[in-house]
């Protein structure tokens, strides 16, 4: 086979193809629905989303189907709810549906996941008063069928709390639809690395990363909790339905841990693969370790689109520590991409393509600002050089006022 002409890999993704149009039509809208080569590794049904708006209608939706369905047979609806930035979105959504739909929230009874301890339930800080602001409040539930750990019981009286807490769930006819999100050590709810399958509600003993990732909402990683009153990972899985979500590309590698890798005790997350009715919503950032996602060529057929030789060249060069422009035929065969390769001809054709992309990347001096001042946005001092020093330094070679605003609070250093 020839070699394809200059520009190839946009003229490929162009062809007209049977099954790059099946493809395209199976990606529209916020939702990919793979196919089930492609979610082989996965041990807990995942859905992709773009983005957290998509993620957000989608769990409410949920939410309030679940609700009208449990309220016209009769019954209560029955929801386990957690805190933090990533529900947020949902609860707001619920809340356009209660204002703009109807949705009724008179006979839903909530439990909340955890509370921190100690912690007054009027402190900025506590999911009391988070759950209030941003829900409760503005829905018509009974203040009555809210429950909350309690981050103001007196420590001698934890155990007794605690078992009461979990009385009262059981009590309300168990959870019908568990809220969670997972944090990077791949807790869920206060769960930290360690915590067991038969865990049930109880005082925790906050993780460092827990506290440190923590450190922003309390001004300073010294003012953080260093304990907290959570739902055990039993009481988790008791529910009939769970709901885990997760936005952020920095999400993605404990994503990927509790999706595809085995059950263990240091991953909390891990434990859902056991439950039989669980569903992880994702967006692209989030999903992007997913190996159906990172690398879907190891796992079935892929239509080579633009972006995915690239990126698939790249990962090959790195995967193997060879330069790209020796990468060979055995290194193609060894990694399953010997389809990429027969649709060049040669390893070296698709080496060059790809190589020559990456290079038309690098902006020489001649192409950069000349003369101007320029202003440079920086989250840290430091990170301007770490993430741009090559481009500074030609900027400043031609001559340009360059600014730098460093945007740092710095008793906490974000």
């Amino acid at each position: 086979m020839a070699r394809p002409a200059s520009g190839a890999l946009n003229a490929r993704a162009a062809s007209g193809s049977e099954s790059e149009a099946r493809y395209s039509a199976s990606n529209r809208g916020p939702f990919h629905i793979p196919s089930s080569a492609h979610t082989a590794l996965e041990r807990i049904r995942t859905v992709v989303v773009d983005d957290h708006e998509d993620i957000a209608r989608v769990v409410a939706a949920r939410i309030a189907t679940l609700i009208r369905e449990r309220n016209a047979a009769g019954k209560m609806a029955v929801l386990g709810l957690a805190t933090g930035s990533t529900p947020i979105g949902v609860y707001r959504e619920l809340i356009r549906l209660h204002r703009d739909e109807g949705l009724s929230f008179k006979r839903v009874v909530t439990f909340n996941l955890d509370e921190y301890f100690p912690m007054p339930a009027d402190s900025i800080h506590s999911y009391h008063r988070f759950m209030w602001e941003n829900l409760f409040s503005q829905v018509d539930i009974d203040a009555g069928n809210v429950h909350i750990p309690d981050g103001e019981m007196a420590r001698e009286s934890a155990e007794s709390a605690c078992a009461a807490y979990e009385a009262a769930i059981v009590d309300a006819g168990g959870i019908d639809l568990q809220l969670l999100g997972i944090g990077k050590t791949g807790h869920i709810g206060f769960n930290e690395p360690g915590s067991g399958a038969n865990s049930r509600t109880r005082v925790v003993h906050l993780d460092n990363v827990t506290r440190r990732d923590a450190a922003a909402d309390f001004f300073g990683e010294e003012f953080v909790p260093k304990e907290a009153v959570t739902m055990g990972v039993a009481s988790i899985l008791e529910a009939r339905e769970i709901a885990i979500l997760a936005t952020g590309e920095h999400k993605s590698r404990i994503v990927q841990r509790a999706v595809e890798g085995e059950v263990n005790l240091e991953v909390a997350a891990t434990f859902l693969q056991r439950h039989p009715n669980t569903t992880f919503y994702v967006d692209a950032a989030a999903g992007a370790d997913l190996t159906r996602v990172a690398t879907p060529w190891l796992l079935d057929e892929v239509v080579w689109t633009p972006e995915l030789t690239l990126r698939a060249v790249v990962w090959l060069s790195q995967a193997t520590g060879t330069a790209i422009l020796k990468l060979t035929q055995h290194d193609y065969a060894e990694h399953r991409l010997s389809s990429l390769v027969a649709r060049y001809g040669s390893p070296g054709a698709v080496n060059g393509e790809v190589f020559n992309i990456l290079g038309a990347k690098i902006r020489g001096r001649s192409k950069l600002a000349r003369g101007k001042r320029i202003v440079v946005f920086s989250p840290h001092p430091d990170d301007d050089v770490i993430s741009m020093g090559g481009i500074l330094h030609k900027l400043t070679v031609n001559e340009n006022e360059i600014i730098v605003a460093y945007m740092t609070s710095g008793n906490i250093a974000v």
